[in-house]
């Protein structure tokens, strides 16, 4: 067997080491020693930081869960401090060297990945916020009994576009999965800038005409907005564990905090979409926002409001098709392991079977929400004139959803400062953001005319505007975020464009439903679904904060093997299943100390396949199997351990052994910082 030529690069000297007596370690000690096998001890010192990295685990190797709740706390709080105070000064040097650098960085690490779904709140958004204009400029059209148009094409605008969305999920969720995640995010940002145009431009030869090129318009963007959902979810998410690596330090503190600053861009588009058309209304109508509006000014109003984004729409093509090359990557990777081209029908099929209960949860979750979320936004207006009184003026209107927006955005960011806290996280803050929207709407509704009275209109004002904000901080966030985090890799864009779709279901059913009850009977109807999505998430949603996505890839791999019962490890374990599953049995084998054991063979497992694969390549082959050789984050010490333990024969040069499992390896938190700039980032949003 020819010798193995490796080339080392420097490592941080305490990580994994075993102290010697012949001076300090300086990192760049690479001669390997024979020497006798280590011992347990010795193992667990030289594996530790791949199998119980100190964020997850106590030195002497308890998963921070097990702990009794006491010291669960104390341990759950330094940690979660230590990472706070190491980001401030993170910020601190930043701002010292370039105090401009902090905006930049959130410009690549928040806005960028979220611009697709910024310009997508800013346009779905729209119709709540066109309609009162389109009212009052054409009552023939627009109005209660509309003479000059067809009442149905009028409804179809809203219709249209909610079932455009719902087929864009479907589709570019199952083209994520299929083709790659680079493909959707470019399709997507191109059907969107065409839609744009379509929808600028739209017009007929009479008012009914137009109203029908403005839906059909308004559905092939939709199309576009629907594959934004599971295409940025998966992407960023991934992206979140530095292209390509399964996991990391940064994966497991905020890998929530990363793909809810994503999402947040959607209140970001709903702030600048209301603020620009009041901006809009005040130049082209002589200054003031009250009626009459001439239909020259409607016109140009809702044209330039469209034509606008369309601008940022194909810089967003642009990015995407240049600037995002590796968006796809853990994808490949993960299909590379499986021996899977095309779509991964097993996968599929596994999934169905073992995560069932996690599809009922997202879906049906994501449904109760839109009910609430889209039923508000798309009928805003309803709403609001209950607040602001028989106001002839959409600049009212406007004001107060500003406001209403505002507080949404405080509710985002919220959710994502808390979102990855083990002791709030994802299920309790949907469970609470579910339970407060309930108590919201069902109030007011049995004592509507007190509420919707000069007595009672600041109590109604005030629970209006809180139930927008636990929306957010709430299940808003929360089911864009699990949808595909609780998913394998294989078919996690699908899971997540299901659930979306199911939930949009939800929208769709507001659409039509609030066309015939008036506004009192909404807020009889809406509570119940918030209550309905409590009790689902409290029985079916696992809480997966702070669990390593290397786990729930670990243990996929023991299922598409057949072997689910072999696995032990911490995805199993009790906190990160729903009640659901513990009522099934699912956890009952989790073994911390048997995992250790596996954790250590499919490392070794891993390192074999790749000594191979890069034997392969010096010695003239092209390696098959194996991507990113030189970019692990093992140190020398575990290198040695494995070459030293190695059955005999084990690492000949034979393409055809080159395999792995999907098990891989963290890398190190120092490596990851100095990437991204700030300690527990991941760098670049592609």
């Amino acid at each position: 067997m020819a010798d193995l030529i490796r080339h080392h690069r420097h490592h941080a000297p305490d990580a994994g080491q075993i102290p010697v007596p012949h001076g300090p370690a300086t990192g760049d000690e690479h001669e390997h020693y024979p020497g006798p096998p280590p011992t347990p001890e010795q193992e667990r010192a030289i594996f530790s930081y791949l199998t119980h990295p100190d964020d997850c685990y106590t030195p002497d190797g308890t998963y921070w869960a097990d702990l009794p709740l006491r010291q669960r706390v104390a341990f759950v709080n330094k940690v979660q401090n230590e990472e706070a105070l190491a980001e401030v000064k993170a910020i601190g040097r930043m701002m010292k060297k370039d105090p401009l650098s902090p905006i930049s960085w959130y410009f690549r690490n928040a806005v960028l990945p979220g611009a697709g779904l910024g310009l997508e709140g800013y346009v779905l958004f729209s119709i709540g916020n066109l309609e009162p204009l389109f009212r009052s400029t054409y009552p023939t059209c627009w109005g209660k009994n509309p003479t000059d148009c067809s009442a149905n094409w009028v409804a179809a605008v809203t219709y249209l576009e909610v079932i455009g969305i719902m087929v864009g999920q479907m589709v570019v969720g199952v083209i994520g999965d299929w083709v790659g995640r680079r493909w959707g995010l470019i399709q997507d940002a191109a059907i969107m800038f065409v839609g744009l145009l379509m929808i600028t431009a739209s017009w007929g030869l009479n008012l009914n005409g137009w109203v029908i090129c403005y839906a059909w318009s308004l559905f092939f963007y939709g199309f576009g907005v629907g594959g934004e959902y599971p295409i940025t979810a998966t992407s960023s998410m991934e992206n979140a564990v530095s292209a390509g690596k399964i996991s990391t330090r940064d994966d497991r503190l905020h890998r929530g905090r990363k793909v809810t600053t994503a999402f947040l861009m959607q209140g970001w588009g709903q702030f600048v979409n209301q603020a620009l058309l009041i901006i809009l209304l005040l130049i082209l109508h002589h200054g003031d926002g009250d009626p009459p509006y001439s239909a020259t000014t409607t016109q140009w109003l809702w044209r330039l409001s469209f034509a606008i984004p369309a601008v940022g729409t194909l810089w967003l093509v642009y990015y995407r098709a240049y600037k995002m090359p590796h968006a796809g990557r853990q994808l490949a990777a993960a299909k590379k392991k499986s021996n899977v081209t095309g779509y991964d029908m097993d996968s599929l099929r596994l999934t169905c079977s073992f995560f069932g209960g996690r599809l009922l949860a997202t879906a049906g979750t994501w449904f109760c929400n839109d009910v609430f979320f889209y039923g508000n936004k798309l009928f805003q207006a309803q709403f609001i004139a209950v607040l602001s009184g028989d106001n002839h003026s959409v600049m009212t209107g406007w004001i107060w959803n500003l406001y209403n927006v505002i507080v949404s955005l405080v509710g985002y960011y919220l959710a994502s400062l808390l979102i990855d806290n083990k002791f709030y996280g994802r299920k309790m803050m949907q469970q609470v953001g579910f339970l407060m929207c309930f108590i919201m709407f069902v109030v007011p509704a049995f004592h509507y005319e007190y509420y919707t009275s000069p007595a009672g209109i600041k109590a109604f004002q005030a629970m209006y505007f809180l139930s927008s904000f636990f929306n957010q901080f709430g299940p808003n966030s929360v089911t864009f975020l699990v949808a595909g985090e609780v998913f394998p890799t294989p078919i996690r864009a699908s899971a997540h464009g299901f659930s979306a779709c199911i939930g949009k279901a939800g929208a769709l059913l507001a659409s039509v439903l609030y066309n015939y009850i008036d506004t009192q009977t909404k807020f009889y109807v809406v509570p119940w679904f918030g209550l309905a999505g409590m009790v689902l998430t409290w029985l079916f949603l696992p809480d997966t904060t702070g669990l390593d996505l290397k786990e729930q890839e670990r243990r996929w791999s023991y299922i598409r093997a057949g072997r689910e019962n072999e696995y032990h490890g911490i995805a199993i374990h009790p906190k990160h299943l729903s009640l659901w599953e513990r009522l099934r049995g699912v956890g009952k084998h989790y073994d911390p100390a048997l995992d250790h054991k596996q954790k250590i063979e499919d490392i070794r497992e891993e390192w074999g396949a790749k000594e191979r694969a890069r034997q392969q390549k010096e010695s003239g082959g092209a390696p098959t199997g194996v991507d990113d050789l030189d970019d692990d984050e093992w140190t020398d010490e575990v290198h040695d351990y494995f070459k030293n333990t190695a059955p005999k024969d084990s690492l000949k040069h034979d393409a055809t052994a080159v395999h792995m499992t999907p098990a891989s390896v963290s890398p190190s938190s120092e490596a990851m910082n100095e990437k991204s700039g700030l300690p527990g980032s991941s760098g670049s949003s592609n």
